[in-house]
């Protein structure tokens, strides 16, 4: 390759980088997205939910083969 090519793809992807694919705009504090507000909070809940029966399960087999129970 010569050095003129390797220049000019550099050019290229210097100014492909720096373009953004996406337009970001500011977040609007003052009136938030409720149903994603919601989702993630109900999400976060559900998880724990399953997190604690699953350790109450394993708690419960832990006694029962040890003889604890």
């Amino acid at each position: 390759m010569t050095l003129s090519v390797l220049l000019s793809r550099a050019g290229l992807v210097s100014r492909v980088g720096s373009r953004s694919m996406f337009t970001s705009s500011k977040p609007d504090t003052a009136n938030p997205n409720w149903l994603r507000v919601g989702l993630s909070f109900g999400t976060s809940a559900f998880l724990w939910c399953l997190l604690f029966k699953q350790h109450n399960t394993y708690m419960h087999e832990y006694k029962v083969r040890n003889g604890l129970e």
